[in-house]
C-alpha cells in the first residue's frame, strides 16, 4: 500500500523583499499573487512583493471633528480619505512547508487553544476587522479582513514577529501574501489538499473545520471570514468527492511510516521494534498505517491510557502496549524506530538523550530512526548529528511524496476547475454584501412611509373599523411596498446568476442612495475606523 504522491512544488525565489510587505495598491479586484507552488495547467504570478513603508501623513480634520480623540488616536486613523473609497479586503499572510523551514515554522506555530486569543489580539490592531488562524505542522496562516490592505498587512506582520520572536525582515523572506479572490482561492486549495505536502491528504480538511468550530462565538471571527472558511469546507468535500484525489494512503502520518520503512532493510519490516510517542490524531494515524503495513506489535507512550486503550479496541488483533511518559526514555532504549507526534512545545529528546541510548541491531540498519512529525519538533535540532541515530522531521517527507506524482497532478488539474467555479461563487456572495447596507436602508425608508400612511388611513376610517379590515389594509400596504421595491432590489443583486457586473450593481446602489437620500453623513469605512478608535479608548 504505497503512499500516493504529494506535491512539493518548485522552490520559491524572491518571495518577499526585506522589510514589511503588503498587497499592491488598492484595486476593486484581486491583486498580483505571490505565494505557494502551482499545478500543471495554471500559472501563478510570482514577484518580489511590495514594500510596506510607513510615510508621514497629515491629520485629517474631518476625523478630528468626528471623534474628538487624542493626538495619538488621530494619528492612528489619519490618511482616512485614502481608504474610504475601497472596501475591506480579505488578506492571508502565511508561511508554509513550501516556503519556510521547520525551524521557523515551529516558532510561528499557534496551539489551537490559543486561536481565540490570537483572533482577539489581531482584531485590536487598528486596520483589522476580522481574523482567523490556521496553524498546522505544515503551515501557519493568518486570515484577516483589513480596512486597509497596506497597513493591515504591516500590522499583522509585526504582530507575527512580536509573538514568534522572528524579525520582520526574516519573516518577509519566507512569507506569502494573497488578497481577496486569490486569498479565497488559496484557502480552497488548502482545504482540498492541493497545497499539502502530500497532495490530497484528508487531515487538512478536518483542521479547516476546526478553525470554524473554535471561531464560533469569538469576537472577530466575523461574517466574511466565517463565510470564507465555511465555503472552503464545502469546496474540500466537493473536490474529494468529484476527483477522487484522496484515494489511497495520503497523509503526513502515512508518509512518515513510508519513510521509516524506506530507511530500514525490507527483511526487518516485520521484526523492527516500533515506538509511537503521542496517541492524538496524528499518532493514531501512524499506528493505523503501521498496522496496514503488517506491524502487529508496538509500544505507545502517551500522557493518559484511555486513548491508547480505545485505539487497541478499534484495532483488534494488534498488540499495543501502553507506557506512561515517565517511561519514555526506557521505551526508546528498546525501540528501533521512534515516531513522535505530541503537542509539546518543548523538545522531548535532546542530543544527550539520543546518544545515551544503546545501539540497535545491524539487522535494522544499525541506526535508530526518529521520525518527528510534530511542529514544534519533539526531537531537538541538536540531536540531528547524534551518533547511532538518524533524525527526520516533516520537511524530510518530500522524499516519500515525490513518487507517482503525475497521477495526482492530473487529479489536481481537475480539482482546479472546481475551485475556479467555487471562487467565482464566493466572489459573488461577497460582492452581494456590498449592497446590504443600501438594501436595509431602502427597506427601512419604505417601511417608515408605509407605517405613516397606514396610520393616516386608519385614523380617517375611525375607531370602529373591524380588525379584519385593518389587517386587510395592512396587508395591502405591505404588498404594494414589496412590489414597488422588487425592481430596485433585483438591480442590487450581484450573485453571478444574471450576468450583472459588480460595477453595474454599485452604480445602481449609488443611484438609489442619491434618489432616496440614503447616504449618511460619514461613510461606512469612516464609521468602522471611528469604531476602532472608540474601542481602543475602552
Amino acid at each position: 500500500m504505497a503512499v500516493s504522491a504529494g506535491f512539493a512544488g518548485p522552490e520559491l525565489k524572491g518571495l518577499m523583499r526585506r522589510g514589511s510587505t503588503a498587497c499592491p495598491p488598492p484595486s476593486r479586484r484581486s491583486v498580483a499573487r505571490v505565494g505557494p507552488p502551482t499545478w500543471a495547467g495554471r500559472e501563478r504570478r510570482y514577484g518580489g512583493g511590495v514594500r510596506c513603508e510607513v510615510t508621514a501623513v497629515k491629520e485629517d480634520p474631518k476625523l478630528m471633528e468626528l471623534s474628538g480623540v487624542s493626538a495619538l488616536e488621530q494619528l492612528k486613523a489619519s490618511a482616512l480619505d485614502r481608504y474610504t473609497k475601497e472596501r475591506s479586503s480579505i488578506v492571508v499572510i502565511g508561511l508554509s512547508v513550501h516556503t519556510t523551514p521547520v525551524e521557523m515554522r515551529e516558532k510561528l506555530a499557534i496551539p489551537e487553544a490559543e486561536w481565540p486569543r490570537a483572533i482577539e489580539e489581531l482584531c485590536r490592531l487598528n486596520h483589522i476587522e476580522e481574523a482567523a488562524v490556521l496553524s498546522t505542522c505544515n503551515r501557519t496562516e493568518i486570515y484577516v479582513v483589513a480596512l486597509s490592505q497596506h497597513r493591515g498587512v504591516k500590522e499583522v506582520t509585526e504582530w507575527m514577529s512580536k509573538t514568534s520572536g522572528i524579525p520582520v525582515s526574516a519573516l518577509c523572506q519566507h512569507q506569502f501574501l494573497l488578497c481577496n479572490n486569490d486569498a479565497a482561492q488559496h484557502l480552497f486549495e488548502v482545504s482540498a489538499g492541493l497545497d499539502s505536502l502530500v497532495l490530497g491528504e484528508g487531515q487538512i480538511l478536518a483542521q479547516v473545520k476546526q478553525v470554524v468550530k473554535v471561531g464560533q462565538g469569538v469576537v472577530g471571527f466575523g461574517r466574511s471570514i466565517s463565510g470564507l472558511f465555511k465555503h472552503a469546507i464545502s469546496v474540500g468535500k466537493r473536490v474529494r468527492t468529484e476527483t477522487n484525489i484522496a484515494s489511497g494512503s495520503v497523509s503526513i502520518s502515512s508518509a512518515a511510516v513510508e519513510l521509516a520503512l524506506m530507511k530500514i532493510p525490507e527483511s526487518s519490516h516485520a521484526s523492527a521494534r516500533m515506538l509511537v510517542i503521542g496517541a492524538g490524531k496524528m499518532g493514531k494515524l501512524v499506528i493505523k498505517h503501521l498496522v496496514a503495513k503488517g506491524c502487529t506489535k508496538m509500544v505507545v507512550v502517551n500522557r493518559s491510557e484511555e486513548r491508547v486503550a480505545a485505539i487497541g479496541e478499534e484495532l483488534r488483533g494488534v498488540e499495543i502496549t501502553y507506557k506512561p511518559l515517565t517511561e519514555m526514555l526506557s521505551c526508546a532504549a528498546e525501540a528501533d524506530v521512534i515516531f513522535t507526534s505530541t503537542a509539546s512545545e518543548a523538545p522531548l529528546f535532546f542530543k544527550e538523550h539520543v546518544q545515551d541510548l544503546p545501539p540497535v541491531s545491524q539487522e535494522v540498519g544499525g541506526l535508530r530512526l526518529f521520525i518527528d512529525i510534530s511542529v514544534p519538533r519533539n526531537v531537538s535540532p541538536c540531536a540531528v548529528d547524534a551518533r547511532g541515530a538518524k533524525v527526520y522531521n516533516v520537511d524530510d517527507l518530500k522524499e516519500v511524496v515525490a513518487a507517482n506524482k503525475e497521477d495526482r497532478l492530473h487529479k489536481a488539474v481537475e480539482a482546479q476547475a472546481i475551485i475556479a467555479e467555487e471562487t467565482k461563487q464566493f466572489e459573488a456572495w461577497r460582492d452581494s454584501l456590498e449592497t446590504v447596507p443600501t438594501i436595509k436602508k431602502l427597506r427601512a425608508y419604505a417601511e417608515r412611509i408605509r407605517i405613516a400612511e397606514l396610520e393616516k388611513c386608519l385614523s380617517k376610517l375611525g375607531d370602529d373599523v373591524p380588525k379584519k379590515t385593518k389587517r386587510a389594509v395592512d396587508d395591502l400596504s405591505r404588498s404594494i411596498v414589496n412590489k414597488l421595491l422588487h425592481g430596485p432590489m433585483q438591480h442590487l443583486r450581484c450573485d453571478g446568476d444574471d450576468g450583472r457586473t459588480l460595477s453595474e450593481t454599485l452604480e445602481n446602489m449609488q443611484a438609489l442612495n442619491r434618489i432616496f437620500s440614503l447616504d449618511t453623513d460619514i461613510t461606512l469605512m469612516e464609521q468602522k475606523i471611528k469604531a476602532k478608535i472608540e474601542q481602543s479608548q475602552k
